[in-house]
């Protein structure tokens, strides 16, 4: 039985749940794609789904396959690594510009998307990374600069699978659980201070212990 369709449009609708799936791992890198049979999971026609379809192999998040079937996009190494090279040069600046350009409104955005931070764990589902994406969010969005901001949410999208791979291929310690959390308070409290040359090196550091960085060594071995 089918849990009730939020609000959107079948397309948006099809679209945001086969998207969460594959990020949150429930449909496996490589894992063939029945449209048919996912249609009726959905509650939807293969209409809207195919269009969703399209949009995710846009995005690169799925390949599509054939007419009926499509494929969620295998999980690489080298993409790993391309993901984490950009993030650690972008995320650190757009921290930079935010410590310079933070207004009120953004300072309280990102207090509060703060105090919603838990540790992540193996266990961990897809409503928890949406709130480490939520806080780093806040804080490109105080850069002020969009087209900055929505190269990294583009980002984010596909290093969230990525994450998963590296936390569930070597879980975090009670120490590295300490030390996330001194970064993230860290990152926020230099934005919030306005000291950009603080803020930009903080965030280098919290990118460069990331979870990406352990995904490139687990597909690599």
């Amino acid at each position: 039985m089918t849990s009730p369709r939020p609000a959107l449009t079948k397309n948006a609708y099809a679209y945001e749940e086969l998207r969460r799936r594959i990020l949150a791992g429930e449909l496996a890198a490589g894992q063939t794609i029945s449209q048919e049979q996912l249609a009726v999971e959905l509650g939807v026609s293969t209409t809207p789904l195919r269009e969703a379809l399209r949009r995710l192999d846009a995005e690169g998040l799925v390949t599509l396959a054939s007419h009926r079937d499509a494929r969620v996009t295998e999980l690489d190494a080298a993409e790993a690594r391309s993901l984490f090279e950009l993030r650690e040069n972008l995320d650190p600046l757009a921290a930079k510009l935010a410590a310079g350009r933070r207004t009120d409104t953004d300072i309280a955005t990102i207090e509060a998307a703060l105090r919603g931070l838990e540790p992540l764990s193996t266990s961990t589902g897809f409503d928890a990374l949406l709130v480490h994406r939520a806080f780093h969010r806040s804080v490109y969005t105080a850069s002020h600069n969009p087209l900055l901001s929505s190269l990294l949410e583009g980002l984010w999208d596909k290093a969230d699978r990525y994450r998963l791979v590296g936390l569930r291929s070597t879980p975090d310690s009670d120490e590295d659980r300490e030390r996330v959390r001194r970064e993230h308070v860290e990152i926020a409290e230099t934005v919030i201070a306005g000291d950009a040359q603080a803020a930009e090196r903080a965030m280098k550091n919290h990118v460069r212990g990331s979870l990406g960085r352990r995904a490139i060594a687990a597909l690599e071995s």
